[in-house]
């Protein structure tokens, strides 16, 4: 796989703060869905918009998006996404929307390690900095040995892998298919194995929460679709360290939605996380530039 040009790498960062920034407000939304909510509605939901919205979009052309030459490969990214989704909404409940983006925030290092064991992308010093000092800020954020730590942490922490497993897969599959057949491979299989515990956990929607449900779906949506244009025009390495930046967006959702202020730690954090991408960004185009 030939490294991308500085332009489609400059690209695939904006798309992936996009994503991010997305990503988060859908997370927020949900929190406050989850507090009345079972998780497995919540998540069906979620992937039930996203299928509706990509067979909206694509209407006529549907059948092309459903082929693939990859099948297994994109039944397993599907479970992947399915279960990092699954994995973080359970842990809304129980932890902070920050302190959780912070723990699933821990897998640019396992997107950078992978993609140098099993994509051939380089390691260089300028990635390996990067994600060291974002991962500082994280240890900030979320400071091992404070109450943060509880069982529930495992539920981010599972996040994170099943994340980095996905993001691999996307990597991967991102150049050699149409960017629609993993958006909707993906939706489908969420919505067929949520599905099948509705008859179990399905509570009515209050009328109030309709729209909060299509905005988790779409939020879902236009997520995804920017993480896999992101993925699909630059390599992993270089713009998994901004996941990071989630940790910054989930404060300020938390701020604005739930009147959850962060203290001096996770502030001082943030401020390691931003300066931390900032610098990956302005380095990876730099050299990127003398190298063409």
């Amino acid at each position: 796989m030939s490294p991308p040009s500085p332009q489609a790498t400059a690209r695939g960062i904006l798309l992936m703060l996009l994503a991010i920034l997305l990503f988060t407000a859908m997370d927020a939304a949900a929190k406050g869905l989850i507090q009345r909510y079972p998780v497995a509605q919540v998540v069906w939901a979620r992937f039930l918009g996203q299928v509706l919205v990509v067979a909206l979009i694509l209407r006529g052309h549907l059948p092309v998006a459903l082929r693939t030459r990859y099948p297994w490969q994109h039944l397993i990214r599907s479970a992947c996404q399915l279960g990092a989704t699954g994995c973080f909404f359970a842990a809304l409940p129980h932890i902070g929307l920050a302190e959780a983006t912070a723990l699933t925030d821990l897998n640019p290092v396992l997107i950078t390690l992978g993609a140098a064991l099993f994509l051939g992308e380089r390691l260089g010093p300028r990635r390996i900095a990067g994600v060291v000092v974002a991962m500082i800020g994280a240890m900030i954020v979320i400071r091992p040995g404070a109450a943060v730590f509880t069982p529930a942490a495992l539920l981010p922490l599972g996040a994170a892998l099943f994340y980095t497993a996905n993001a691999l897969l996307t990597r991967h599959l991102g150049p050699k298919e149409n960017h629609w057949t993993p958006m909707l491979l993906a939706a489908l299989f969420g919505v067929v194995v949520t599905s099948g515990l509705q008859p179990w956990v399905f509570q009515p929607i209050a009328g109030p929460d309709l729209p909060i449900f299509v905005l988790v779906g779409l939020l879902g949506t236009g997520a995804q679709l920017c993480l896999i244009r992101a993925f699909s025009m630059a390599e992993a390495g270089a713009v998994a360290p901004f996941a990071y930046m989630g940790i910054l967006f989930a404060t300020l959702w938390g701020i604005v939605l739930y009147d959850e202020w962060p203290d001096l730690p996770t502030a001082l954090g943030a401020l390691v996380i931003v300066a931390a991408g900032l610098y990956v960004w302005h380095r990876e185009t730099r050299a990127a530039a003398k190298d063409k």
